[in-house]
């Protein structure tokens, strides 16, 4: 793709994990597509840290799921504790229908993993490429680029994240709300729960999730009311020791770390004439669960076939069904997510009792302990 395309079928503006699936179920099909990034290059931090099964099973016709899971680490629990208490457990391998694990990969070995399919297929990521207008026309719409040059398309796909320029000029509100900062980082350290295991501890402080990564590397996403903007091994420790297990867990080293703020927030449709929205572009809310980069990634594997149902059968309604099934899936984890953050930071203790002792009741009831597994999993 030496050339510099003046016209494509499918635009797709975001070279993250949706917009290069997105980019690899068009190649696979035969649609004609561009897909440019303003970035000069892909991000090398770790950021999102795991692929569920729901959307490992959505990669499978993308030849994504081998690649992915020959990389990765697989980790086939999830719990849920208040500091050494276990209160909900949920397996994995109770999952009849997709990949009986979660797997542990961080963002940067996937878009790695994308981008070398989509170059497998012919294809490449047109860098360093901003767009600047959307203009809608009668036989689509056609994109502007901060340099000047236009490229006319009969769909344009937003996959350029939570301040995306594609659903701003498309009129597309985004409303919602802002829960505050997190920590993120990645670390060696000794913990002592099994690698096996994701765990999300319950806090009056905020939510702790602590997962096992490969290479004998952690990931650790914490609330916090003012997260520092590079947290040190003292900053990690700190939050561990107030809100994890009691004993047996030593951060030795932060090998990368950042802060960032969580923004609940859903677009207000997902289509506006030629112009689709995924992934954050769509929707965006608390890491809780581990939900965001799946959603996108699902986003896309649905987009890529509605796409070609309008381009090659002429079925234009099938973007609005796919329009309106990725609503309804983002609009149910966002409610998933908020309620996660609520229970898990309540402050009075009666109330976190009573909590502790309601979940631990559920957890008892295995077909609970199923349900809670194919709802984080994404699966049916």
């Amino acid at each position: 793709m030496s050339a510099f395309p003046e016209r494509t079928e499918v635009a797709i503006v975001g070279a993250g994990p949706a917009g290069l699936a997105l980019a690899i179920g068009l190649a696979r099909r035969g649609v004609d597509f561009v897909i440019l990034d303003a970035l000069p290059e892909a991000q090398n931090t770790s950021r999102a840290a795991v692929i569920h099964a729901g959307t490992l099973k959505a990669l499978e016709p993308l030849d994504l799921a081998g690649p992915l899971i020959a990389q990765g680490l697989r980790v086939t629990g999830f719990r849920v504790r208040d500091r050494d208490r276990v209160l909900l457990r949920a397996d994995f391998r109770a999952l009849r229908h997709a990949p009986p694990f979660a797997l542990m990969i961080p963002q940067d070995e996937t878009e790695a993993i994308l981008t070398r399919r989509l170059a497998g297929l012919g294809h490449a990521v047109l860098r360093p490429l901003a767009a600047e207008r959307i203009e809608t026309v009668s036989e689509g719409a056609v994109v502007t680029l901060a340099d000047g040059r236009r490229i006319a398309a009969r769909y344009v796909v937003g996959a350029d994240g939570q301040d995306s320029t594609v659903r701003r000029q498309a009129g597309i509100d985004f409303p919602g709300k802002t829960h505050g900062s997190f920590m993120l980082a990645d670390l060696r350290m000794d913990w002592p729960i099994p690698k096996d295991e994701v765990t999300l501890f319950f806090s009056a402080g905020g939510t702790l999730v602590v997962a096992p990564m490969s290479q004998d590397r952690y990931r650790v996403v914490a609330q916090c009311p003012e997260a520092p903007p590079r947290p040190s091994v003292a900053d990690v420790q700190a939050v561990i020791d107030a809100r994890g297990p009691r004993h047996g867990a030593r951060v030795r080293q932060v090998l990368w770390g950042s802060r960032f703020r969580v923004h609940h927030r859903l677009a207000e449709r997902f289509r506006a004439g030629p112009v689709l929205l995924i992934g954050d572009a769509a929707h965006v809310h608390s890491p809780a669960g581990g939900q965001g980069m799946n959603l996108g990634l699902r986003d896309a594997a649905a987009l890529a076939e509605a796409l070609t149902a309008a381009l090659r059968e002429g079925r234009e309604g099938a973007l609005d069904d796919h329009a309106a099934a990725r609503m309804a899936a983002a609009r149910e984890v966002l409610r998933m997510t908020d309620r996660l953050t609520a229970v898990a930071t309540l402050r009075a203790p009666p109330l976190r009792l009573l909590r502790n002792l309601a979940i631990r009741a559920a957890s008892s009831v295995p077909a609970l302990r199923r349900r809670v597994a194919r709802l984080l999993a994404g699966a049916e």
